[in-house]
């Protein structure tokens, strides 16, 4: 019995139209982590998550998601694209005038001490007084917390703590803060 070939040329064709047509995601997984981001947030674009670990032992403390501006990546950051790794692209993320966020979402239970104590290690040619004023926002953070740090043009840096932590706002902190 031969078989109905007919019904290939059709077939290949709705194959390579349904593996054509745009999907659209609604979160990344983190894939260490196993976190979730969502791929828009507020126009705004997911560009990438990572993980912090600490110690030897690599110890997963937060998954972190980075997002830009949808306009940004249409502008000033456009010449990067397939270039996310050159130092130029950092510099343009982190001194851009466009709006941009951090994520972070913890997997694991951290004192105050302990968050403030790994900021303090990486912004320590930063203005001390602007600081512990930023620090002061971090307190003891469960496993299932997030922060969102938010830089806003003209406003200086927004960062938003969820579960009933304070919102703070605070102008020109990224000069002081990234100025190392």
């Amino acid at each position: 019995m031969r078989a109905n070939t007919s019904l290939v040329p059709i077939t290949a064709c709705a194959l390579l139209l349904a593996l054509a047509a745009p999907s659209r995601a609604e979160d990344v997984v983190e894939p260490r982590s196993g976190v979730r981001f969502p791929t828009p947030v507020e126009g705004m674009s997911l560009l990438g998550t990572g993980v912090r670990t600490r110690t030897m032992l690599k110890v997963k403390v937060y998954a972190i998601g980075l997002y830009a501006d949808d306009q940004a990546l249409k502008g000033p950051l456009a010449a990067f694209k397939g270039r996310t790794t050159s130092p130029d692209f950092y510099k343009a993320i982190v001194w851009g005038d466009f709006p941009r966020q951090v994520t972070m979402k913890f997997v694991r239970d951290v004192t105050r001490d302990q968050i403030q104590g790994a900021f303090r290690e990486v912004l320590t040619a930063s203005d001390k007084a602007r600081v512990d004023a930023f620090l002061g926002y971090f307190g003891d953070t469960k496993s299932g917390q997030e922060y969102v740090i938010r830089w806003t043009p003209g406003r200086g840096l927004l960062t938003t703590v969820t579960e009933g932590y304070d919102r703070i706002s605070m102008h020109g902190v990224r000069n002081t803060l990234l100025d190392a």
